[in-house]
């Protein structure tokens, strides 16, 4: 038995191949649509008809006949259908006629052999795989192989090169649709449009300003407007008050590195000592890896008088926080890493032991810090119950609209602020109006354009 796969675009070009390679007496195994063609197995004994009519005797009954299988031409003719479906229907046809008749014996003949041949796909590559190995030598098959590899690998080239030429098409015309809708939408609202220029240039992210400029009337003037808008952002900043001083149990400062924690949890304790007596606080350092971190804390509490610790694992921060478990309130300094950095969650991860009594936890974070800085910290604790969060160094920002859009997307509380170095004077409690106040004498003071000779962009001079 010979297997053969014949493709072709149509169902009368693919049975013409097969008539034509192996002749009117193939039989067709099965058939599958491509999406450029038609795909036949066809099957045909190598045997010729005649020497097995010689050598076999006539059937003395006419259940033991065993003729040949119908011939192609008998299935489909001169004018035979091209439909697949036609020819099967006309095929199993013949297997329905009266068992005298010729066609229908052989029809039956093939259907049995058919169902003990296997003609899944992997036996028919199988079987062409052989024969082209029998057909070609092996560096002939391999030459053959190199020959469509080359031939594909420029078109996959081109394929990927007009890809890449569609996705830039699409990001132009996706910048030119936005561009104009942006144009329309400031000739039909130009005093909306320019307020939410002011406020992305305070610092606020696109998406806050547009949020905020939809609630806003449009029969308000731009003045008018522009205070509406600013009492909205502080009626969105959440702020916790004087929580930390006023609360019990202990706190835990954590941030990135170089925000001033450590310096925040002296003025907190300084406050603390103040009003409720040095005996009442104790302050904790879990930071081993930067130097001196200990001696600037116990630095701190000789001044304000009160106890001092160092923890080098959970299972010490756990014993001191039983041994402090007396003082109204233990403050715990931690050390600083980047929102990269994997020892951070380790870290963080020491206070959710199961071992130790609960800490509260406060983000400390830079008022200066890029806002896009600022979502990678934050992300960087998500994992992590933040009970709000302190801006700390307010004296060194030109902008603080970017941590204020920050505070209000994530609905991060906000508890103090800090603006110098200063123990334990400068740090107050976070007022929303204040704070949208400071961005604003900010943007006022340096956010807008100034044409004034410092403008000037400074070159390189010729020495």
């Amino acid at each position: 038995m010979k297997i053969r796969r014949f493709f072709g675009k149509d169902m009368r070009e693919a049975l013409s191949q097969v008539k034509a390679e192996l002749g009117s007496d193939a039989v067709i195994m099965s058939n599958r649509k491509l999406a450029d063609g038609i795909e036949l197995v066809a099957a045909y004994d190598k045997e010729p008809e005649a020497k097995l009519s010689i050598k076999k005797p006539a059937p003395s009954a006419p259940g033991q006949a065993k003729a040949a299988v119908p011939s192609l031409s008998e299935i489909i003719g001169d004018d035979g259908p091209d439909s697949l479906k036609a020819l099967l229907e006309k095929q199993h046809g013949g297997s329905i006629q009266s068992p005298a008749s010729a066609p229908s014996a052989n029809a039956q003949h093939a259907n049995k052999i058919a169902s003990h041949l296997d003609f899944s796909e992997a036996f028919i590559d199988d079987v062409e795989a052989s024969q082209v190995a029998s057909e070609f030598p092996s560096h002939q098959a391999s030459s053959l192989n190199e020959s469509i590899d080359n031939s594909s690998a420029p078109q996959s080239d081109e394929l990927s090169q007009i890809k890449e030429e569609l996705a830039s098409l699409r990001n132009v015309l996706q910048y030119q649709v936005a561009d104009l809708m942006e144009a329309k939408s400031r000739r039909q609202q130009p005093v909306h449009h320019y307020l939410i220029q002011r406020l992305t240039d305070m610092g606020l992210s696109q998406s806050l300003a547009e949020q905020l400029i939809s609630y806003t009337p449009s029969h308000y003037n731009e003045r008018d407007a522009w205070v509406y808008l600013l009492n909205l952002l502080a009626n969105r900043i959440n702020v916790t008050g004087n929580d930390i001083l006023t609360q019990k149990g202990a706190v835990a400062l954590v941030g990135p590195t170089g925000t001033g924690k450590t310096t925040t949890v002296a003025k907190l304790a300084a406050r603390y000592a103040q009003k409720y007596g040095a005996d009442s606080v104790a302050m904790i350092t879990i930071d081993t890896y930067r130097i001196a971190a200990f001696e600037q804390l116990a630095t701190y509490g000789k001044i304000i008088g009160c106890t001092v610790r160092k923890a080098q694992s959970s299972e010490e921060l756990s014993d001191l926080l039983f041994q402090l478990r007396h003082k109204r309130l233990v403050l715990i300094d931690t050390a600083g890493f980047s929102q990269r950095d994997s020892r951070l969650i380790k870290q963080i991860n020491q206070f959710d032991n199961g071992q130790m009594q609960p800490v509260k936890k406060y983000l400390v974070a830079q008022a200066n810090t890029q806002y896009a800085a600022l979502q990678r910290i934050i992300d960087a604790y998500e994992g992590v119950e933040l009970s709000g969060c302190i801006f700390t160094k307010l004296d060194e920002c030109y902008s603080l609209g970017e941590v204020l859009s920050a505070a209000v997307e994530y609905q991060l509380p906000v508890s103090y602020v800090t603006d110098g170095q200063k123990v334990p004077e400068d740090i107050k409690i976070a007022e929303a109006k204040s704070l949208v106040s400071a961005a604003a004498k900010l943007y006022k003071k340096y956010g807008l354009n100034h044409t004034t000779s410092n403008n000037v962009v400074k070159t390189a001079r010729a020495v």
